[in-house]
């Protein structure tokens, strides 16, 4: 089932048409009486970066990456 509403209301409330659209759902626009669109709201996306994507990526990292921080040598002594 989907709301139906006129262009003019659409073209006033679009903001709030979509924020409250869950995917999937449709609102049909019409003028005249006639449907001219839908407003549909996308899916949610994923995140970018699949789990292992990055194995055989070369990384660098400094010899001394873990060394202690000269800023903090009086704690760590």
């Amino acid at each position: 089932m989907y709301e139906t509403i006129t262009i003019e209301e659409a073209q006033a409330r679009l903001a709030e048409l979509i924020g409250k659209l869950n995917p999937g759902e449709e609102v049909l626009i019409t003028e005249d009486d006639q449907p001219v669109a839908k407003l549909t709201r996308q899916p949610g996306g994923q995140w970018p970066c699949q789990p292992g994507s990055a194995k055989n990526t070369p990384h660098w990292m400094a010899p001394d990456f873990d060394a202690p921080l000269d800023d903090f040598k009086e704690y760590m002594e």
